[in-house]
């Protein structure tokens, strides 16, 4: 039974669900399902790297911090993902701090165990390797978006990203899965939450953005599309 169970959760991570029986089972061995609370931590930036994690449930804060404190959010990972992105075939230590916002059901899996199953898997191992590309693609993206935008752009690209990291169809809407305050996504793009506060209010009068009655972002995806594209 707790096989089953654990199967079925893994199942659920895309980078497993087509793997074979076989290769389930090897994860199966080594897999470990651990319940944290709201603004507990997984780990802290500098922990060694010791595991790598899958979220079944919940919603999982990745930031970074530098000697004054300043928090920079790297992500905000939802069911199905992975964290963290580095670290594999290599020692060292986890290069970011990984909080729970709302409580995170997770599939722990020693990064050493996780290699041995990566070398036997090849499909797994490409399957990783796309995503890890996505990864950097990504980042990437956002360096464009702090080089060649100002900081309104870079809001509504912002925005426009969540859409397709966070967000469910909804209508003319995209409403975000999880709740973002406005210092978080300052704190995404390294600007002042008075600038981002401005530029939300300016989004929800032209009718871009709005808020719906439990607090969720609603994005108009294509109207915001046409605001930086056009």
């Amino acid at each position: 039974m707790a096989n089953h169970w654990m199967k079925d959760r893994l199942k659920s991570v895309p980078l497993f669900r087509e793997l074979s029986d076989y290769e389930l089972d090897s994860l199966i061995a080594i897999s470990h399902v651990r319940v944290y609370k709201p603004r507990t931590f997984v780990f802290m930036q500098g922990d060694p790297l010791e595991r790598i994690y899958f979220i079944h449930s919940g919603t999982v804060k990745i930031y970074k911090t530098d000697l004054s404190g300043k928090e920079q959010i790297v992500s905000i990972l939802q069911t199905g993902e992975m964290f963290p992105h580095a670290g594999f075939f290599l020692k060292g230590t986890y290069p970011a701090h990984a909080e729970v916002v709302e409580e995170a059901t997770l599939i722990a899996i020693p990064i050493h165990d996780f290699e041995q199953v990566l070398m036997a898997s090849p499909e797994l191992c490409m399957k990783l390797f796309r995503v890890m590309g996505e990864k950097i693609v990504d980042l990437q993206n956002r360096l464009e978006a702090q080089v060649l935008h100002n900081t309104y752009e870079q809001i509504v690209l912002l925005l426009l990203r969540l859409t397709r990291t966070n967000a469910v169809k909804q209508g003319k809407w995209h409403r975000l899965t999880a709740h973002v305050t406005n210092r978080e996504l300052a704190n995404m793009i390294g600007t002042a939450r008075e600038t981002v506060s401005r530029t939300l209010s300016q989004l929800k009068r032209k009718g871009l953005i709005d808020v719906d009655e439990h607090g969720f972002y609603l994005i108009d995806q294509e109207g915001l599309e046409r605001e930086i594209f056009f």
